[in-house]
């Protein structure tokens, strides 16, 4: 591919991304590439490009001859990596406890001054981006970078169903509380707590996970 070429479809790509990440793009909504090839200004190729990477990356499903589709939600899959979340960052939570020292915890109380901020403006973009720090505090903290590097993969694939867990009114207040449930048994030195603060917090997404399943199940796969 043409270097100018490969930076269109790279363009194209990113946008589609982050379109299906972050919700504009529902699953199942089908991928008009007539479209996107007026809106880039691009020929079908880039375009085609992009839409082949996003199939590998499994956000995108190529049905030949019905055209190219955002793929749907894997029930089972999301069930999976929450389960491998819950048990990895509960003991990290725990780990927390015992290790961090207060300049860490300041890191976190920073960090829970911003993610209130953001509730209170109701600026979910700014607390989603605040929700991820927090976790990713913890695991730099303790120099976990291993398994940050696991729960940064694992989040990679939950970002579509996190925002549309995250979307009911008041959700995201609650999430707040529940990090400083976690803050505070860190801070306290309390590795039993932190550990079982962490897993209730993600349990709770676990258990939105099942209601929403049940609501709107033409965006779940089995």
């Amino acid at each position: 591919m043409a270097k100018g070429a490969h930076s269109k479809a790279d363009a194209v790509y990113g946008e589609l991304k982050r379109a299906i990440l972050t919700g504009a793009l529902e699953p199942g909504s089908l991928i008009e590439k007539a479209e996107l090839c007026e809106k880039f200004n691009v020929s079908r190729y880039p375009v085609s490009a992009a839409v082949s990477r996003l199939a590998y990356d499994q956000l995108v499903d190529v049905a030949p001859q019905h055209g190219s589709f955002v793929s749907r939600i894997s029930l089972n899959d999301v069930r999976e990596r929450l389960f491998i979340r819950s048990a990895l960052e509960g003991e990290i939570a725990a780990e927390a406890a015992r290790r961090m020292t207060p300049a860490d915890t300041e890191a976190l109380s920073a960090n829970l001054t911003e993610a209130e901020a953001a509730v209170d403006a109701e600026d979910r973009a700014a607390f989603y981006g605040a929700d991820v720090a927090f976790h990713q505090i913890l695991t730099a903290r303790l120099a976990m970078a291993r398994a940050g590097e696991v729960l940064d993969g694992l989040r990679v694939h939950l970002e579509r169903v996190r925002r549309i867990l995250m979307a009911p009114p008041g959700r995201i207040r609650e999430a707040l509380a529940e990090h400083r449930a976690v803050a505070r048994a860190i801070e306290a030195g309390d590795a039993a707590a932190a550990r079982d603060a962490m897993t209730r917090h993600l349990g709770v997404t676990a258990e939105l996970l099942e209601r929403v399943a049940q609501e709107r199940p033409g965006i779940f796969a089995a």
